[in-house]
């Protein structure tokens, strides 16, 4: 039996039995998606789900869909014409059962990037027999180490996105293994400089270099960008990689180190070596500036690596003959993806899960987790803003120090009232805040910390 994907593709294409896929969340990388999605014959997208229809709408017409294609009225529509159905409730999309039924899901894609949005939507599409892959990384990050183990008792499966950067660190990490290498480190670029952890969506244009002009013409949103300057997308990734690789973070997290592709294996190796890691086996980001502001030569920003070890002499030797980026000992070598396309790749996640059952990255453990760190002095009282606001950023940790301090997770720093001052750069903790224990994604995330705290040594 083909167990390619584009030979099963065209198989369902010829049966009449498109694979059936649902989308929760038309912003930016849903877009990208769309443009893609309906290049491929065997795949049906019976819907879109948005909390905007109207948004919706224009996310199809900027793919290049032609508006009679999604002019659905209904699901059931959908279903008899090949259309796709837009709609602001995504409990009616989640109610359309498995594709097995007359009208259902094969693949639910979540991309909204709301963390208790996506565990509720994961959960419900679980429990109608629906794939789910999590473009929502930050709900992956709260509480991907449970979700996959609820998909895993539904039968269905739980994969991160393919286009982002975690799947494909994933796919770095698991060629290195398979190919019989120890994996030193994996990671990937981003512009990073210290100052930017107290960046605010008041300052993250100017960082930017964005003038007023360009952020009025194009689609910004501030909150979004200022994630991922302030490092808090960055560690939302990397607690994502470590907990479906095993990779173990550094106990600071992550440094930034300055680096270009040459010097991977240099700078991402560990200190005994004459790198600047802790320990091997763990995750980077590098930064694509200088300390003092300067562009790195032949930087990783839009890219993923991997550092991997030659095990023999022999090997060292063959590294150098193929040309291997190595250190000066030729022990360490990196292997680099320089760019990655986002939602354009996204197909590659809803094909690999709904016709080969596989996941591109699924949680496997808790080992890694982002805490929500202060910016600025907060007094008590303060009501907290969550990822890219005001008020905190978020930082990689072990899981194990996580589960020890009782950490708030970055994920659901938002809404909550401060209980007492803390000051800036202060680690908060869930009993710095009030909260309510009844919330469904609190109420995971409690179960799942309680599950891992019984079952790892935390001292």
């Amino acid at each position: 039996m083909n167990n390619q994907l584009l030979p099963l593709l065209a198989a369902r294409a010829a049966s009449g039995n498109p694979l059936r896929v649902g989308l929760i969340g038309a912003g930016k990388f849903g877009t990208m998606f769309l443009s893609q999605v309906r290049r491929l014959s065997g795949v049906h997208l019976v819907g879109v789900a948005d909390l905007s229809p109207d948004r919706a709408r224009a996310a199809l017409q900027r793919a290049g869909w032609p508006a009679e294609q999604y002019g659905a009225a209904d699901f059931a529509a959908a279903f008899r014409h090949g259309m796709t159905h837009i709609t602001a409730n995504s409990d009616a999309l989640l109610g359309l059962g498995p594709a097995g039924d007359a009208a259902g899901l094969d693949v639910l894609v979540e991309a909204t990037g709301n963390p208790p949005a996506g565990i509720r939507h994961a959960l419900k599409a679980f429990q109608q027999g629906m794939h789910v892959v999590m473009v929502n990384v930050e709900a992956d990050a709260l509480a991907g180490p449970i979700l996959a183990e609820r998909a895993a008792a539904a039968g269905v499966i739980y994969s991160l996105a393919y286009g982002d950067q975690p799947a494909l660190i994933c796919e770095l990490v698991e060629w290195a293994r398979a190919s019989g290498f120890d994996v030193v480190c994996a990671g990937k670029g981003t512009k990073y400089l210290p100052i930017y952890h107290t960046s605010t969506p008041d300052t993250v244009w100017n960082y930017y270099g964005f003038s007023a002009e360009t952020v009025a013409s194009g689609d910004f949103n501030p909150r979004m960008f200022n994630s991922f300057l302030d490092g808090t997308k960055s560690a939302i990734e990397m607690a994502a990689v470590a907990n479906a690789t095993g990779l173990l973070p550094q106990s600071h997290g992550l440094n930034f180190p300055p680096c270009g592709v040459d010097d991977l294996p240099h700078v991402c190796r560990p200190q005994e070596a004459g790198g600047q890691l802790s320990h091997a086996g763990t995750l980077e980001v590098v930064s694509s500036l200088e300390r003092d502001g300067r562009p790195v030569y032949r930087d990783l920003r839009w890219g993923v690596y991997v550092i991997i070890e030659a095990p023999s002499d022999y090997v060292r030797r063959c590294f150098a003959e193929y040309g291997m980026h190595t250190d000066e000992s030729g022990r360490y070598a990196a292997l680099y993806r320089p760019y990655h396309l986002i939602g354009l790749e996204l197909t590659i996640s809803v094909l690999r899960a709904g016709l080969r059952g596989e996941a591109t990255g699924s949680a496997t453990g808790f080992h890694g987790d982002v805490a929500a760190v202060s910016k600025r002095d907060l007094a008590a009282g303060a009501l907290l803003d969550g990822e890219g606001g005001y008020c905190v950023y978020g930082r990689l940790i072990p899981a194990e120090k996580a589960l020890r301090a009782g950490t708030l997770p970055i994920g659901l720093a938002h809404h909550l009232k401060l209980k007492q001052s803390v000051p800036a750069g202060h680690l908060l903790t869930w009993a710095d805040v009030e909260f309510d224990a009844r919330n469904q994604a609190i109420a995971l995330r409690r179960e799942m910390e309680t599950q891992f705290r019984s079952t790892s040594p935390v001292t």
